[in-house]
């Protein structure tokens, strides 16, 4: 059995034969960042200093062939080939939560844009799912699959667990939510996962980037940081094609006016002439650009599809001044995206 050694914090593992990185982590208590564990995100992404692996199958957006030169791989789908020594930061903050499988039953399906609804679940009345605001989970599909999806309700606010669910052309799950599912109806998941939430232990300015339905965790991490008393200067940027885009774009609108260290901007890049935009428009990372042309003392949490993270990460990172540990990114890929995969 390969032993895995991490850099800086010197700590070691062993993984089972076939198993890769992350997951022989994550089994034994070691929470490394991650996202989607399919190889499409890039959240995991980490250098290879001794040893060598099988790279799996990935996205070639999530792991480039000149970072896979430079020693980079992605440790949701790396298969060690003998043992290593990986660069790579631990998150602290997650260990001891424990995933658990859980039923639930579906509470409430509210239609809150053409293609945008919010479902909510109860648990069974002796569970509690303790978890970080911001993290995901994964509903257990009849045919083995998997669906993620974030919760946006707060830690301190879970009688039910809050999901905005966009419709995707050719999901079935979504689809299904949209057709067929009701109230009452059961349904089983796994979680909490992922290590997309606040990093308490800094006093940096933050800057949220949502895009679509990629507001459900900024929201979560949102509500709970004004729950915790954090007084840290908060700005959120979100993003959609047109003004309807923004399904509860009266809730920030509300944090700010009821909070001095939060201001919100939402942006829109293709208004029609009947929406009667008037406020700013483009693209939702291009916008942070225009306001933070150095983003070096802060920390930026992103949200939604996969070209708005990544554009985000690059364009932060080269162009102002972000360092690339201050950024961390929840990219929502589907099942197009894993389709995609190398």
């Amino acid at each position: 059995m390969p032993t895995i050694t991490l850099r800086p914090s010197g700590l070691q593992f062993q993984t089972e034969d076939g198993e890769a990185v992350l997951i022989a982590a994550l089994r034994q208590g070691y929470i490394l960042p991650y996202g989607c564990k399919n190889g499409a995100c890039g959240t995991c992404k980490a250098k290879i200093l001794e040893g060598s692996v099988d790279y799996g199958a990935y996205q070639k957006k999530a792991l480039t062939d000149l970072e896979k030169e430079m020693g980079k791989a992605l440790l949701c789908q790396a298969k060690p080939l003998g043992d290593l020594v990986i660069e790579a930061r631990t998150v602290g903050a997650a260990k001891g939560i424990q995933i658990k499988t859980l039923p639930c039953r579906v509470q409430k399906l509210e239609r809150l844009a053409d293609d945008v609804i919010v479902l909510q679940l109860k648990l069974p009345a002796n569970e509690k799912l303790e978890f970080l605001a911001g993290q995901y989970i994964e509903f257990l599909l009849r045919d083995g699959s998997r669906r993620s999806f974030s919760m946006a309700n707060p830690p301190h606010a879970s009688d039910l667990l809050e999901l905005h669910v966009r419709h995707v052309a050719g999901g079935h799950f979504t689809a299904h939510v949209f057709t067929k599912m009701k109230e009452r109806d059961i349904l089983r998941f796994e979680g909490p996962l992922g290590t997309f939430f606040l990093r308490e232990d800094s006093t940096k300015p933050i800057v949220f980037v949502a895009s679509g339905t990629g507001f459900a965790p900024i929201k979560a991490v949102i509500e709970h940081a004004f729950h915790a008393g954090i007084d840290r200067p908060m700005t959120l940027y979100w993003g959609g094609r047109r003004p309807k885009d923004l399904y509860l774009g009266a809730v920030p609108k509300q944090w700010a006016a009821e909070h001095a260290n939060f201001k919100y901007v939402p942006v829109i890049s293709d208004a029609l002439p009947e929406d009667s935009w008037s406020g700013r428009t483009g693209f939702v990372h291009r916008a942070v650009m225009e306001d933070f042309r150095d983003l070096s003392g802060h920390q930026v949490y992103a949200c939604g599809v996969p070209v708005m993270v990544d554009a985000a990460r690059r364009d932060f990172t080269e162009q102002c001044r972000l360092p690339e540990e201050e950024f961390f990114a929840d990219s929502f890929t589907t099942q197009a995206d894993v389709a995609g995969t190398n």
